[in-house]
């Protein structure tokens, strides 16, 4: 496989395939992807304020009382089956969706708090 034909699959792979690949990551190398994105943005080091994030992360953080609610709300909005929803909701905390624009994210996060579940941007 060279690199292009992964950069195609990591494209129109689902979230949940994306967060296994980055598990079986972590185990093989072990390395650690939070790890790795601090140290590649320089940490805690005292660097300059960025700007304003154009794009955030949505991590599921707690699926809370109403699981089921969760569930539907996160099948809806990402288009994903019946048994990947669940299985990114049971595997909480979790990453829904990467590269949001603020008001899209902020969309989903009202979404899935108002079902109950706990939401963290990044």
């Amino acid at each position: 496989m060279n690199k292009d034909t992964l950069l195609e699959w990591l494209d129109k792979a689902t979230t949940l395939e994306l967060n296994e690949v980055v598990k079986a990551i972590e185990e093989k190398f072990g390395v650690s992807a939070q790890a790795v994105a601090v140290a590649g943005s320089g940490g805690a080091s005292g660097a300059p304020a960025a700007e304003e994030q154009s794009t955030y992360t949505v991590v599921l953080a707690s699926a809370g009382e109403q699981k089921i609610a969760v569930m539907k709300v996160v099948k809806e909005v990402l288009g994903l089956g019946l048994k990947d929803a669940k299985d990114l909701v049971d595997a909480a905390p979790s990453t829904l969706k990467e590269g949001m624009k603020k008001e899209e994210a902020n969309d989903l996060k009202k979404k899935i708090e108002e079902a109950g579940g706990k939401i963290e941007l990044k």
